[in-house]
């Protein structure tokens, strides 16, 4: 008896859930489990961007799992493990329930921090059925928790904010150790601000990426830029290169913000890919002016359809990206280079006069900042679908914004940068290079030397000195 009483008191937490529930299901709460996987993750040599995913999803699993379990005393009357008859207070009113807890059967919930499995209490001997008001009886996905969630994530980069933002909701067993808190918020700053004082002098980059994305970081003022700037080297390999915050996507804050990339070492790249913001080209243009500008094609189409009426718009978009189709039989045999971008430009033509009858403020913008839209084509055919647009990063920028829109808004400026770079550094370790060909190496060392290091011009003699020296002759 004494033996058994031990084991369902034992204090030392598990090295993992799965292994807690092969051994003793019952026995250990799934809520003291699921703090030790994530008390593991920060005991390991993982580098931290890697395991904030992992720190996400374990704390959805450890909100949710607090939840449910405080549902069940309730819903019974009693804590694990305690033994009380059902009684009844001067109104009548049970507060203890006949029945017991009868292990756990694991269910899988859909969160915006993933999927995560957790295991609903099940109940035996009970008088009536027991069902969860937070997640009903068979649900499979939770909004009611979706913000605490998301918010222990953002907030997590603050230690006052994490504590407050699980204590408040759930008590204070719901809440992350001290020690834990601690290792996020230092770290996750400490690795932040090494990475953007970094030397990049070694990052030597062919295509330079160039885009903002607004998020709410300041009560009471409209969302505000994030700058960022990610490249591809001339080894073809992905690198993000800066992030930082702005007031606004002026020329002054592009101006600062990629003065400062040049200041820390980065040489000018051969292109600069970036929307049509006038503020960022004309800052690229004064830090960068030996490199060539890329229009982003989907920027521009996105702008062309607002002057369309729906009926067209499907065809506008077919013709826009027939214009740029150069696998065809028209302009498959044309080499990269000036042809090819005249043949495209003609193909642009023939696409506004098609359609300005009908849409002239349409083809007007269009015609707004058309020769930057084919510089691309200059560059490697293997390049093209990759170089010709900026929209590569929305996408990781989607996903930030998809972790903090049930908030509203960051806790402030510091805690906004630092979860976009940690989400966009996780990112980028999954982006794709660009594939170096022989064909690819020597098209981009031609513009290199064209562009970053043409040959000295040799000096005009005066013509009375080679009038002198013709009569000599």
């Amino acid at each position: 008896m004494e033996k058994r009483h031990e084991r369902k008191f034992r204090t030392e937490p598990p090295s993992s859930y799965e292994g807690v529930l092969r051994s003793c299901p019952v026995e250990y709460p799934p809520t003291e489990a699921i703090r030790a996987e994530i008390d593991a993750l920060f005991t390991g040599k993982r580098d931290l961007v890697d395991i904030l995913e992992d720190v996400a999803r374990l704390g959805a699993r450890l909100i949710i799992q607090t939840a449910m379990e405080a549902e069940v005393d309730a819903f019974l009357g009693r804590a694990r493990y305690q033994r009380t008859a059902a009684t009844a207070d001067e109104s009548g009113e049970v507060t203890a329930r006949a029945g017991h807890r009868n292990g756990h059967c694991p269910t899988t919930i859909k969160t915006t921090a993933g999927p995560v499995t957790v295991q609903r209490p099940k109940l035996r001997g009970t008088t009536e059925k027991f069902a969860s008001r937070l997640f009903g009886t068979h649900v499979t996905r939770t909004n009611a928790l979706e913000s605490l969630v998301i918010a222990s994530f953002v907030r997590g980069l603050s230690v006052r904010d994490v504590e407050a933002a699980l204590a408040d909701a759930l008590g204070l067993e719901a809440a992350l150790s001290k020690s834990t808190v601690s290792v996020i918020c230092t770290q996750i700053r400490d690795e932040f601000e090494a990475w953007r004082r970094r030397e990049l002098s070694e990052a030597s980059l062919d295509y330079l990426f160039l885009d903002a994305s607004h998020f709410k970081m300041h009560d009471g003022h409209a969302a505000e830029p994030v700058l960022a700037a990610w490249g591809i080297t001339v080894e073809g390999k992905p690198v993000f290169v800066g992030l930082d915050t702005a007031n606004s996507e002026s020329t002054d804050a592009w101006h600062h913000f990629l003065t400062d990339l040049a200041d820390r070492g980065l040489t000018s790249p051969l292109l600069v890919i970036s929307d049509g913001a006038k503020g960022l080209i004309s800052a690229a243009e004064q830090v960068f002016p030996k490199a060539l500008r890329q229009r982003c094609t989907i920027h521009k189409l996105r702008n062309v359809p607002a002057k369309i009426s729906k009926d067209h718009q499907d065809a506008v978009r077919a013709d826009f990206w027939a214009c740029f189709n150069t696998s065809d039989d028209e302009l498959k045999d044309i080499e990269p280079g000036q042809r090819l971008v005249e043949a495209v430009q003609r193909r642009i033509d023939a696409f506004i006069a098609k359609w300005t009858g009908a849409y002239p403020a349409a083809m007007r913008i269009m015609e707004t900042d058309r020769a930057s839209l084919t510089v691309y084509l200059r560059f490697p055919a293997d390049h093209h679908k990759r170089i010709r647009h900026s929209n590569f990063i929305e996408r990781t920028f989607g996903e930030t914004r998809r972790r903090v829109k049930v908030i509203g808004r960051f806790p402030g400026e510091t805690s906004c940068v630092s979860l976009v770079w940690a989400v966009l550094g996780r990112a980028s370790r999954g982006w794709r290079g660009f594939a170096m060909t022989p064909t690819a190496l020597r098209t981009l060392h031609d513009l290199r030397r064209a562009l970053l290091e043409p040959p000295t011009p040799l000096l005009k003699m005066p013509v009375e000195i080679a009038a002198a020296l013709e009569e000599a002759a």
